[in-house]
């Protein structure tokens, strides 16, 4: 049986979406080009609760490789998505996800105007269009600016570009955004995208490190554990900072 759903017959409610580069995009278990397919009960689907908007603009149950259709020139593994989906999935409502991530890119390429950054604005606004409430943006991205001393010290300008155009563009002055600390890179200036992604103080944006999480052998990409580990800490920041109180129960 097909997983993809008719949009008329479901359509999630709450709103996620998944952009940066490889370590968004997932390339846990994926060694030599090929995925091992080994996808960890934190991350396993869930048929009525979590779906993904696909390549196509369809709703679809999601599953791993979340960004299979999305980031199609490299291999796709597990990301931090599905663990961050299933780690919220009893505080919120049916959960939407929306994969926009794709590997090896560089901030300016997420420019207003370019490619990545107009795909995934128009995806974002689909995803609403087919009934959905965006609830926040996850972001990691930054190891492709760790190349170059410009990139480093124009990073802070940059994302904090990205953040102003896309709340302007989706129409969210307030979108929360969640951004992760990066944990590889080339060493010169890892420490200068570092600084800059946590010195970002606007309102609704936190940050999360990845620093300390397991890297492959490759020294660049999390591990499929690290992975699970990322999306329960992206969905910790989430429940702490942005969603609904839990409600109160009546005591007896």
């Amino acid at each position: 049986m097909a997983s993809t759903l008719e949009n008329e017959a479901y359509s999630p409610k709450d709103v996620f979406i998944l952009s940066g580069q490889s370590n968004m995009a997932g390339r846990g278990g994926v060694e030599k080009h090929h995925w091992d397919g080994v996808v960890p009960s934190e991350c396993s689907p869930d048929a009525s609760r979590i779906f993904r908007l696909s390549a196509h603009l369809h709703w679809e149950v999601a599953h791993e490789p979340l960004h299979h259709d999305i980031d199609t020139k490299k291999t796709c593994g597990v990301g931090p998505g599905m663990s961050f989906a299933n780690a919220i999935k009893d505080r919120v409502g049916t959960i939407g996800l929306v994969p926009c991530a794709v590997g090896g890119t560089a901030i300016k390429e997420w420019a207003r105007g370019e490619h990545l950054y107009e795909n995934m604005v128009k995806r974002a606004r689909t995803s609403v269009h087919l009934g959905g409430e965006i609830k926040a943006l996850l972001w990691y991205q930054g190891e492709s600016d760790t190349l170059s001393q410009h990139c480093a010290e124009t990073y802070k300008a940059n994302m904090e570009k990205l953040i102003h155009n896309v709340r302007a563009d989706l129409h969210l002055p307030s979108l929360p955004i969640i951004q992760v600390a990066i944990a590889s890179g080339d060493e010169k200036y890892i420490e200068k995208i570092r600084e800059a992604q946590k010195a970002i103080d606007l309102k609704n944006v936190v940050c999360v490190d990845a620093m300390g999480l397991q890297l492959k052998e490759d020294n660049l990409h999390l591990t499929t554990e690290s992975q699970v580990k990322l999306g329960q800490t992206l969905a910790d920041a989430y429940l702490t900072h942005f969603a609904p109180q839990e409600p109160c129960v009546a005591s007896s």
